[in-house]
């Protein structure tokens, strides 16, 4: 069962979004649970970490859904945000809060469907993938999903993770060995960035939860090729 939160102040497109949630979940066979809220300040006035995936108009009557965004990534940094709205200037944005897509009003089943799958898809690669990490202290086991990148210094392993950063041993070899079936990708000689946390290539180099990791001009062709396959194969 996921659970979904619908914020959108229009009955008219609330109406259409739970039309389209019924229309995916009988082509999918996924099961939702749906919470509604009509603007952002109900959603964000007794927000406890409980939903999947949040729907989110942007422009709301009192309060906005990038300001509600903000708001609720203090206290939640894993659930994921689709946002709907009129204007694509504000999908820029939507990498200030980590948001997983956007989606043009009017809204369209195929893309309502499409961003839908990619969130599915994220959920699904969330639930089994983990790695040990090795220090003086012993191991402690992380979910891959909440790990942002990984930097190598011989035989110091630097983990930046929602949860901070982390510090381990082992070698960028070992490493990369470990979590080739997931999407992680190498972009120099001692950096592997986890694709789920690119919100967005500038110059070449990738923007990672909103830091800059310079991808070598060596792998950059390669880089922007995973990149592509990774956003390609969650979206289907």
């Amino acid at each position: 069962m996921t659970h979904i939160a619908l914020v959108e102040d229009d009955p008219g497109f609330q109406r259409q979004i739970l039309d389209y949630l019924d229309r995916y979940s009988q082509a999918s066979g996924e099961e939702f649970k749906v919470c509604t809220f009509g603007d952002g300040d109900s959603i964000i006035s007794s927000y406890r970490a409980q939903y999947d995936v949040i729907l989110m108009d942007i422009q709301m009557r009192f309060v906005d859904g990038m300001t509600a965004a903000r708001e609720i990534r203090e206290v939640d940094d894993q659930v994921l945000i689709i946002f709907i709205t009129s204007l694509a200037a504000y999908a820029v944005k939507g990498y200030e809060v980590d948001a997983l897509d956007y989606v043009l009003k009017p809204v369209s089943y195929p893309a309502f469907a499409k961003s839908m799958s990619r969130a599915m898809g994220r959920l699904r690669r969330r639930k089994s993938r983990y790695v040990s990490i090795g220090g003086k202290n012993g191991a402690q086991r992380v979910d891959c999903a909440r790990i942002y990148y990984i930097e190598a210094d011989g035989h110091s392993l630097s983990y930046h993770t929602a949860d901070g950063r982390l510090s381990g041993t082992g070698t960028m070899k070992e490493l990369e060995a470990a979590l080739a079936d997931s999407w992680f990708f190498r972009c120099g000689k001692g950096v592997l960035v986890n694709l789920e946390h690119v919100s967005a290539i500038v110059e070449g180099d990738a923007v990672v939860h909103g830091e800059t990791v310079q991808v070598s001009r060596a792998r950059r062709k390669e880089f922007l090729a995973a990149f592509n396959r990774y956003i390609n194969e969650v979206g289907q």
